[in-house]
């Protein structure tokens, strides 16, 4: 073993380290204080199968060792240092949640739009995490709140999982509501996938098309199938297509199960007509348009007609 931290070769260490060590000396690296990280890391370095280009700086902001990270960086340590994966200390501060670690990133010159192989940034991954400091920190120093992917954007990342908070700073800093990813669709579509009724209200408020399409399938067809009642009455209430027909001509309906809730509540609203004051504020709200929803609150109409027609 005293082979391995005294002068062996890479391919050496490569072919000696063993699986259950480097998890052993992975470990205690975590639960070191921060007095004792820097010098377990560089002993640790040479357990290179499952960490393979990870540097210190990377483990620090990882794990929000702030010290350590200060300490590294002072010693002139590289912030923009990536990964084979393309992925920065900044993915790693923002994806774990620490904000303080990813300001000492930023101050010593991390590229907040830094793409990892995913094509995910810093912004991306706060998202994932909700971290709600991390977000208004990127987004301060010019974080990219509509990076140009085909995959999962920021306000999907933050929708995925819930994090509504998060969702409303995305929207109310320009975030694009109607991106379409290769995977789900629409932010309202991944919302009405999880269940997330609370994003999917920040979502219609913002002026989000109910029967918004992806591979034929609108957000109120995900929402039945997955028994989301609560959804489902948002998604009405907003404007849903109940008699909307998939790629294989069903309705929504036609997905739920037989005796489900879902189902009752679809068979109900195929029964009744909508009331003249809600076609009312429908009508208005496509009018006005996505782009330009945020306007109502501004016009001087009567608080009782204001309050109706922005869901309050």
């Amino acid at each position: 073993m005293t082979a391995l931290f005294a002068g062996a070769t890479g391919s050496d260490r490569d072919r000696d380290c063993d699986q259950d060590m480097s998890k052993k000396m992975l470990t205690s690296l975590i639960d070191a204080p921060d007095s004792l990280y820097l010098k377990k890391r560089k002993h640790f370095s040479c357990y290179q199968g499952s960490w393979a280009d990870r540097s210190p700086l990377h483990d620090a902001a990882c794990y929000g060792r702030v010290l350590a990270l200060k300490t590294l960086l002072d010693q002139g340590a590289c912030a923009n240092l990536s990964t084979i994966d393309s992925v920065t200390p900044l993915h790693e501060a923002c994806l774990g949640g620490h904000a303080v670690c990813a300001k000492m990133l930023i101050a010593a010159g991390a590229q907040v739009n830094a793409r990892n192989i995913d094509g995910s940034t810093p912004l991306c991954d706060a998202c994932s995490r909700g971290s709600v400091a991390c977000i208004q920190l990127l987004l301060s120093h010019g974080a990219d709140v509509n990076p140009s992917l085909i995959t999962a954007s920021p306000l999907h990342e933050a929708v995925l999982r819930g994090h509504q908070e998060c969702v409303d700073i995305l929207i109310q800093n320009g975030a694009k509501i109607e991106h379409t990813d290769c995977h789900h669709g629409t932010p309202l579509h991944v919302a009405c996938i999880r269940g997330h009724v609370d994003c999917a209200k920040s979502l219609l408020l913002a002026g989000a098309n109910p029967n918004a399409r992806k591979n034929h399938e609108t957000p109120l067809h995900y929402a039945s199938q997955n028994n989301f009642t609560a959804v489902i009455q948002v998604l009405v209430e907003h404007g849903a297509n109940i008699t909307a027909l998939n790629q294989y001509g069903k309705r929504a309906r036609h997905l739920t199960a037989e005796d489900s809730e879902a189902r009752q509540l679809l068979l109900y609203y195929e029964g009744h007509v909508e009331s003249l004051k809600q076609l009312c504020r429908l009508t208005i709200r496509q009018s006005v348009g996505a782009s330009r929803i945020n306007y109502l609150s501004s016009l001087k109409l009567p608080d009782l007609m204001l309050n109706f027609l922005c869901h309050r």
